[in-house]
């Protein structure tokens, strides 16, 4: 949580998790959000994600959250939303910058793009299209978002470094 604390300030507002997996990373936003926050947890592993409703529900039952089945690279029908989450998910598309213009278009006019990846350059199996913080930096301001900051970064013990970083929707 702590990873992203800075990046969601405040209660409420309406959210997507994507690629949220089991959901660590949308509990964590649950807790940074709630009492008034609303989320789309949107993922297209149905077993993580029906694991996740299920722990969701007991930890935060007055949390209005929406679960999703899809992929989020593809059509994805959301609402206009206040803020993105996509944690160590977009190091899986090879295109990027259509992947991330196509996220924004979701946002409100200020919304957050709410960026957690490792900070690795060079791809593995388990991330094939790394995306290093200074090469988010570049790719956020192609895509259009405005305002990129590091929020924060912390040891991994599979691929040296994780950062968090926030960029806003113009």
């Amino acid at each position: 949580m702590n990873l992203i604390r800075n990046g969601v300030n405040g209660a409420g507002g309406i959210w997507a998790d994507l690629g949220s997996g089991s959901g660590a990373f949308t509990m964590a936003l649950a807790e940074l959000l709630q009492p008034g926050g609303e989320i789309y947890s949107v993922d297209r592993d149905s077993a993580a994600l029906k694991l996740q409703e299920q722990e969701m529900y007991s930890r935060f039952p007055e949390m209005n959250i929406h679960f999703i089945f899809a992929d989020f690279a593809q059509t994805l029908h959301l609402p206009a939303l206040d803020g993105i989450l996509i944690a160590n998910a977009l190091h899986y598309q090879k295109e990027k910058a259509l992947t991330v213009r196509h996220l924004c278009s979701h946002l409100k006019k200020g919304g957050r793009f709410l960026l957690v990846e490792y900070n690795i350059s060079k791809g593995n199996p388990w991330v094939p299209y790394p995306i290093p913080y200074p090469a988010w930096e570049v790719l956020a301001v192609k895509c259009g978002l405005a305002s990129t900051q590091l929020l924060a970064t912390a040891p991994s013990r599979y691929h040296h470094e994780i950062y968090a970083a926030i960029s806003w929707w113009k």
